[in-house]
């Protein structure tokens, strides 16, 4: 009778993931040197450290797993176990998220880490789960700047009739509809199309004009901040919730210092990068009228993405704990 009860112990143990070793799939859209490849390899750092290798990562970049909704939906499925996944194409699982991503709802970087790493950020966490998915931190873009290689930028006059390439987003695509530019929903990369005058522009952080080479197929570059974007690093709920609890707390950690690790690393770039894009030809407006823009989008309030009960409350949460 002992040796079947140590014999079925033993059974067990060697059963539970974080005996028989725990492989991760990690989904990212970007390429090596980008802010969601930065973050994802950290966190495949400390998880392979503190698991002694018990628990691995294998990175799939480059839109290798297909555009970032794609791997949400593989992630949803469980064929992928995780993904650094932005904040925009997720809102099609989770329109809630939509409220970080309000028009000139961040006025700097500290509110942006007193938010998101506080009670709001982690309700947000907490809402992605009905969707089947386990939100465990936040990493970020950026604050978006736009581009184009039609003219300068200067006031939301100058928007007028620009094709723009935005993300799979309803918030991105009603975002520059108000700002008077013919919105074109893309997936990630999207250099072939700039170049081929597909499109006339696009809105992204410094580390991405620069990483992506924008510059050589964009000639202006207007510091319009008008979204801080941010990514989430996010699980299979059910997957996840199957895993021992030292699991799910060494992943949580890893992917909490991933973030503070990400976030930093574009942070103290961020000047380099726009000194390089100038350097790089293009012209740089970096004090447009700020004004005319949130004139255009004070209405988006009233959107019925943000009116929908749940949503309204949350939004206000955050336009209170930003003002």
């Amino acid at each position: 009778m002992r040796k079947a009860l140590l014999a079925l112990l033993t059974a067990l143990v060697l059963a539970s993931p974080a005996a028989a070793g725990v492989k991760i799939k990690l989904g990212v859209v970007t390429k090596p040197g980008s802010a969601q490849n930065v973050a994802a390899e950290k966190f495949k750092e400390v998880v392979e450290t503190r698991s002694g290798g018990d628990v691995t990562v294998k990175i799939y970049h480059s839109a290798s797993l297909g555009s970032e909704t794609e791997i949400l939906q593989q992630i949803q499925m469980g064929s992928v176990q995780m993904g650094i996944i932005t904040l925009g194409p997720i809102d099609a699982f989770v329109p809630e998220v939509d409220v970080v991503a309000f028009p000139f709802l961040f006025k700097n970087y500290e509110q942006v880490d007193r938010v998101l790493d506080g009670p709001l950020g982690a309700e947000i966490l907490k809402r992605m789960e009905p969707a089947g998915f386990k939100g465990l931190a936040f990493t970020e873009n950026g604050f978006r700047h736009l581009t184009n290689r039609v003219r300068p930028v200067h006031t939301v006059d100058d928007v007028k009739g620009l094709k723009i390439r935005v993300m799979e987003s309803t918030l991105h695509k009603e975002l520059w509809r108000a700002l008077g530019a013919n919105p074109t929903p893309m997936a990630w990369p999207i250099y072939t199309e700039l170049e081929q005058g597909t499109i006339d522009g696009q809105e992204n952080p410094l580390w991405v004009a620069w990483t992506y080479k924008l510059f050589e197929v964009q000639k202006y570059l207007s510091l319009t901040g008008h979204v801080y974007s941010a990514h989430a690093v996010v699980a299979n709920l059910d997957w996840f919730n199957g895993l021992p609890r030292a699991t799910q707390d060494l992943l949580t950690e890893a992917a909490r210092e991933a973030a503070r690790y990400e976030r930093n690393w574009n942070r103290s770039n961020e000047a380099d990068f726009l000194a390089k894009l100038k350097k790089a030809g293009m012209v740089v407006d970096e004090h447009p009228d700020l004004d005319s823009f949130r004139a255009k989008v004070a209405g988006l309030k009233d959107l019925d993405m943000f009116r929908r009960p749940g949503t309204a409350e949350l939004l206000e949460k955050f336009l209170a704990a930003t003002r």
